[in-house]
Formats: structure tokens, sequence, C-alpha cells
């Protein structure tokens, strides 16, 4: 008798056990059904899905200007997830507090060096927007969530991203009355592990060092043409005018650049939010241009022809000449330059960019040493010293006194046209 009731008691403790475990494991896989349903919707991608769990506007929370959910949004999030996976690691369920706890390890894009390919290429759209504008003086950053959106659209279609795997944590709260419901707590941990990190790497203002972030700037001057470098660098009057022979000295100024522009960053000293940066910037020799430009425009000025061509065709051949010295160039010079850069709590900032970088590029060879047509001076204005504004610091006075001596044109009739009106104080200088 005492044997069949402990038989008894076991039964029922056996029974017992597996009531309960039976409906442990019940909870499980309604929870591991629930998760697995809501991922594989992001390895489908699925857009609603992955804006459940990622809002476009989580991704750049600074954006001044919001932008709705466009087609080429939409085809970003698709770009990002094309390699998502998961696997359930283990799950733990509370019956009672109606929780659950599941670890998942996630396969995601290397959202890292997404990050820094975003960073730079930002940059850089900042730079050439400040760059086309008239009025700029320093970059503006980009702050349309339309563009920033289509910077990512590009570097996912256009590169190739490894992946990586992390584990997270999922939370699930029992949503049922009568019946179970569970559901995923969405929270911006886990938004931002489903995206592997992403938002955290953007949000790093130190994501770029102040060594990459004046690389950024020193390369994208490069691509510039002759309207965007005059406007960046504040070099207007020499690279931007409406002068189609000054437009040829631009653009063969800017070649150079192009040809040998270089640059080696040898040291930077970080002091809290502020960098200094030294860099060996090599470029064309401005001053070897200037000097090659002064010995050809001093053997025209010497000769008979410039005295005949007039201040017209002298002021267009000293255009020419310039324009050769520049093409011929190929002499470079080395410098040692000190930038400094700022961290304004969302990434460094270059300092008085265009001064800094102007001066290191063009060195003395700021504005066309080639006097204008219109100033040239008379000869009761040919004791005076020229001024600033008609000469640069490089360049002499083309005047017609230059030519005066050693030519005698009083028995040449025909040649009377060569002189300037105000040559001569009456017509009494004419006669014998």
């Amino acid at each position: 008798m005492k044997i069949a009731k402990n038989l008894i008691s076991l039964f029922v403790f056996i029974l017992t056990v597996v009531c309960f475990g039976g409906c442990s494991h019940l909870d499980k896989t309604d929870v591991k059904t629930v998760i697995s349903n809501e991922l594989n919707l992001l390895k489908n991608l699925d857009s609603d899905t992955a804006q459940k769990y990622v809002s476009y506007k989580e991704l750049f929370p600074d954006a001044t200007t919001e932008t709705s959910l466009s087609q080429e949004v939409e085809e970003v999030f698709s770009l990002f997830f094309q390699d998502f996976d998961y696997q359930i690691l283990d799950l733990d369920v509370d019956e009672d507090k109606k929780e659950a706890t599941a670890k998942i390890k996630l396969t995601t894009i290397d959202a890292q060096t997404l990050a820094s390919d975003y960073a730079e290429a930002s940059l850089k759209a900042a730079i050439l927007k400040a760059a086309s504008s008239d009025s700029a003086d320093t970059e503006e950053t980009t702050t349309s969530m339309e563009d920033r959106y289509l910077i990512l659209d590009d570097l996912l279609k256009q590169n190739h991203y490894e992946t990586m795997e992390t584990e997270c944590t999922i939370r699930l709260t029992d949503k049922g009355t009568s019946k179970q419901e569970w559901e995923i707590i969405r929270t911006h941990s886990l938004e931002n592990d489903l995206v592997g990190g992403l938002m955290t790497y953007l949000s790093d203002s130190d994501l770029m060092s102040p060594e990459e972030t004046l690389s950024v700037y020193l390369d994208t001057l490069k691509t510039m043409d002759s309207k965007q470098m005059g406007n960046y660098l504040g070099l207007e009057s020499l690279l931007n005018t409406s002068d189609s022979a000054k437009n040829s000295i631009a653009s063969a100024l800017v070649d150079q650049v192009h040809k040998t522009l270089d640059y080696q960053i040898t040291s930077c000293n970080i002091q809290s939010y502020n960098a200094v940066v030294t860099t060996e910037i090599t470029t064309f020799d401005s001053a070897s241009i200037l000097s090659d430009y002064q010995s050809s425009r001093d053997t025209y000025l010497s000769s008979v022809d410039a005295v005949i061509d007039g201040s017209s065709k002298r002021y267009e051949h000293s255009l020419e000449l310039l324009l050769n010295s520049i093409k011929e160039n190929t002499d470079t010079v080395t410098s040692s330059v000190t930038f400094h850069l700022t961290n304004d709590g969302a990434s460094w900032k270059l300092l008085e960019n265009s001064e800094a970088i102007g001066n290191a590029i063009f060195g003395t060879l700021s504005t066309t040493p080639v006097p204008d047509e219109n100033s040239e001076l008379s000869n009761d204005e040919s004791n005076s010293e020229p001024s600033d504004e008609t000469l640069s610091d490089s360049s002499e006075y083309i005047d017609e006194e230059d030519f005066d001596s050693g030519y005698d044109f009083s028995d040449d009739d025909a040649n009377a046209d060569n002189y300037e009106d105000d040559t001569a104080s009456d017509d009494s200088s004419y006669e014998e």
C-alpha cells in the first residue's frame, strides 16, 4: 500500500513537470516565432518593417530639413539590409512577468566603414557646395535629409561592403489578455544593433581624424574647376573673370594645380577640441612662372614691335606671354604649411581654409600680373608712381616712354597714329 502511494506521488510530480515544461516550451516557441517573423521581413527587404525598426529620421537626427519617404530613401534600406541575417542563440521566458529575452547573433553590413565613407563624401559635397556659391566663405553642412540619403544611396551602389557579426538582446512583452500576444519592444539600442551600430558611428565627432579631414579638403580642391576654385579660395579677380584672355590664364593655372598639387602630412598635435596639422605642400612654382614672364615681357618691350603694336596690342601680347609661361612651367616648390582645425562636437572643421590653402597653392601669384588696357598711363602721368590698384606686386608698368628712346618716328607720317594723343603737349612737337 505504501509503495502504491509513493508511485502515485511520483506520477503526479512527473505530470506536473511535463505540464509546466510543456507550457514553457510552447511559450518559447511563440516567442521564437514572433522574432523570426519580424527579422525575416528585414531579410526579405520589406521597407515597412525596416521603417518600423529603423526610422529614416533616426539615422540623421540633426538634419534641419526633413523629407518624405521617397523612393530613394526606401531603396537605401533595401540596399543596407541585402546581406542581413540572424541566428537565435538563447531564449528566456518569464510567463508571470509576461516578459521574454532573446540573445541574437546578427550579420550586418560593415557599418563603421560605411559611416567613414559617408563622412568623407558628405564633407566633400559640402565643400563643393560652398565652392559653387559666389557668396560662400566656408563650407556649409549638408543639412537636407534627402541629400544625406542620396549620399548613402550612391555609396551602397558603388561600393561593396563586407559583413560583420555582432550579438544583441531583443526584449519582448506579452500584450495579450485572454491569450498570449508577444511583441518585440522597439528601442533606440535595438535600432542601432540592427544597422550594425551605424547610428553610433555617424554621431561620432572623431569618426574622421584631423589628418583625414584635411586630406578631404585638399583632395577635393584637386577636382574643382576655375570658377569653384576662385570662389572657394577668394581668388575671384584671378580665376573668375569675363575676360576671355584672362579666362585662358585661369584655366591654365587650374591645370597647373591639377598636375602638381600634392601633400604629405608630417605631424598632428591635438589639444582638446583643437588640432594643428603640419603639412608639406607641393605645388607649381609661381615665382618661376613670374620670372619667366618678366623675362619674356622685358624682351618684348625692348623690341620695335612693342612700339608699333600700341597699348591695346601690348596688353593682349602680355597676356599671351603670361599664358605661355604658365603652360610651359614644369617647376614645383614644396613648403611647410600649418593648418588649424577645431572639433565642433559633430566633426573636425578646417579654420581659415580659404586663406591657408590659397596661399599654400598660389603663393605670390594671387592676381594677374598684367595691367588692364584702360589703366595705361599717359605721358603726363608717367612720372608718378603706379598705384597698388593698377599693378600687382610682381609686375612693372607698360608705358609709352619705355619705347620713346632709340626709335624715331618724326619723319614717318604713316606711323604717327602709333602715338597716344597725349604723348605730345602740342602740335609743335612734330615740327622741325
